[in-house]
């Protein structure tokens, strides 16, 4: 009998049965190379596209152990239309490189006829300066982001080995001891990513991804990166209590002094050797149509690197702008490279190809990241509200059973179950967030909330005075909540798997009693919610996660008040 655990099929998907012994194992290399697309109970279902092939072969994975590893756990055999599409993917990355020349960057093809081909494209001629042999051509330094998108658009994704800028030099040291006396090194997981990152300063470096779990210390990898670089340092991330987060990491785990490290937001603006910023503050304009008025930050000091936190939120803006700064390193962190908006490519070219990727379940089995307990929570729709259910179209369904009221006294029973535990809240919507705080008593955070307010409540969360708090989604990340062990995700953005992700991270740095983190999704049963909810689960299914199905019933509490201590 054959028991090889893999289903491979010419539209180029790849059919994984879960209950093979070696499942694990398979989920783990597969995932290099392919994105999980459906996790039903028996059977996922990966697909191979050009985007993962390009990234594989951006990690140095050889395209010989790609092929080998399908042949030999295929059940049947594999078609030979996909590994052909395996191999020419393969090949096309770093089929054209960019290199630097005399008067300019030149392109450079391995075959005349790959750069005869793209050149017979108007959007790449016109950004020709001159054709110097039947290989190469010079292209002007200032459109080096531009020929990148324009070739990734035609299938080729270039091989950038143009070099960078220096910036303005800047030693910055890691401490041995952060500032409260606690022994700090980087573990060999954060030292790996950095060093592949940095590539002792040579052109095959300089730019690209790194792929963590949150709670997994990307903030320190950018720390570990910063030291290898050693230049002026501009960090973009989500908000302003995110860019409190890593000045504090900078100035507790490196010798850089709070003179050196600057924060450029509506509180102040401050330009520094190193300087924190938020995206929401790059893209602010008066009105749509006018000039984005804090793009001259990029250009106001000799930047060396530039970090782009929870770079898979990468807004349209800056994705431009960065098209410009190709001259630059820049590193990219993220839990997760899935876009909702299908960008990845432009993740790829404009930032880097994935450099360096952790499965989540490894480092959850070293200790780095909490284990954690998924449970999808199904709670059923009044008889009273299907009548309107069944009359609406699909948009407004989804946003009926996200409100579903009988969630509300379903937060309050698992908050009552996780009485001992510090509960994090996470919904989309509004209103039922203001009536959660109504039927639990706990303070709520949404985009309106101040940044003192906010800060006051992660700390009152962070000493346990609070034991519950509620936050719209701007707790998808960047939130620094070392205690949190148990979120319950009450409503979200229809299929977004990068949100759940997200939302898991929150809970997942390890906690000092060993204890397991609690996920719950609470789902309307039989609804479009439960149709997204599959989707939105199948990038954590892919990291190894099992989502268990309980009814809300199950966490029924006696009639009681829940008593949240104020902040």
């Amino acid at each position: 009998m054959n028991d090889k655990p893999l289903i491979i099929q010419s539209d180029r998907t790849v059919l994984v049965e879960v209950y093979h012994p070696r499942y694990a194992e398979v989920r783990d290399r597969l995932a290099g190379f392919a994105e999980l697309e459906k996790s039903p109970e028996h059977l996922h279902t990966y697909r191979i596209s050009a985007i993962s092939v390009w990234n594989a072969a951006a990690l140095g994975v050889p395209e010989s152990e790609i092929t080998r590893f399908l042949t030999e756990n295929s059940r049947f055999a594999v078609p030979a239309s996909l590994l052909r599409e395996v191999r020419d993917w393969y090949h096309r990355f770093g089929l054209l490189r960019l290199l630097a020349g005399d008067g300019g960057l030149v392109l450079e093809a391995r075959d005349a006829q790959v750069l005869d081909d793209v050149l017979s494209t108007r959007t790449v001629s016109d950004l020709v300066r001159a054709r110097l042999s039947p290989q190469s051509a010079v292209i002007a330094p200032e459109h080096r982001g531009v020929v990148k998108q324009a070739l990734i658009r035609l299938g080729y994704p270039v091989q950038d080995l143009a070099g960078y800028l220096p910036g303005a030099p800047l030693a910055i040291g890691l401490r041995e001891r952060t500032l409260n006396g606690r022994p700090f090194h980087l573990r060999a997981y954060q030292s790996e990513s950095a060093d592949v990152f940095h590539a002792q300063g040579r052109v095959e470096g300089g730019s690209g991804v790194v792929v963590l779990p949150c709670g997994a210390g990307k903030t320190v990898v950018g720390l570990a990166v910063m030291n290898r670089v050693g230049t002026y340092t501009l960090i973009l991330t989500t908000n302003g209590v995110a860019v409190r987060q890593w000045r504090d990491e900078i100035l507790d785990k490196t010798d850089l002094t709070p003179e050196q490290v600057g924060e450029y937001t509506g509180e102040a603006k401050d330009i520094r050797p190193v300087t924190i910023t938020t995206y929401q503050m790059l893209t602010y304009r008066r009105r749509k149509g006018e000039e984005f008025e804090h793009f001259g930050l990029f250009s106001s000091r000799e930047w060396g690197l530039v970090v782009y936190d929870e770079v898979h939120l990468l807004p349209a803006p800056v994705f431009r702008v960065t098209a410009d700064i190709q001259a630059r390193r820049r590193l990219g962190l993220t839990a997760t490279l899935v876009r909702e908006d299908g960008k990845e490519d432009e993740v790829f070219c404009l930032i880097g190809p994935k450099r360096f990727d952790m499965p989540w379940k490894v480092l959850e089995r070293q200790g780095f990241i909490a284990s954690a307990l998924c449970t999808e929570v199904r709670v059923p729709l009044p008889d009273e509200m299907r009548p309107l259910y069944m009359a609406s179209d699909a948009r407004s369904k989804f946003r009926i059973a996200s409100e579903n009221p009988r969630k509300l006294s379903t937060v309050r029973d698992l908050i009552a179950h996780h009485r001992a535990d510090h509960v994090l809240v996470i919904g989309q919507y509004l209103d039922q967030l203001h009536q959660l705080c109504a039927v639990t008593g706990a303070p709520l955070i949404t985009g309106k909330t101040p940044q003192g307010e906010r800060r006051r409540l992660y700390d009152a969360f962070k000493r346990g005075t609070l034991p519950v708090l509620l936050v719209s989604k701007v707790g998808n990340f960047a939130i620094d909540l070392p205690d949190a062990n148990v979120a319950i995700q009450v409503s979200g953005t229809f299929g977004s798997r990068q949100e759940e992700a997200q939302r898991l991270g929150r809970i997942l740095r390890p906690k000092d009693d060993g204890r397991a983190a609690h996920f719950y999704s609470l789902v309307t049963a039989e609804t479009r919610e439960q149709e997204f909810a599959e989707k939105r689960q199948r990038f954590l299914t892919e990291q190894g996660y099992a989502y268990e199905i309980a009814d809300a019933e199950s966490f029924r509490q006696p009639e009681q008040g829940t008593s949240v201590t104020s902040a």
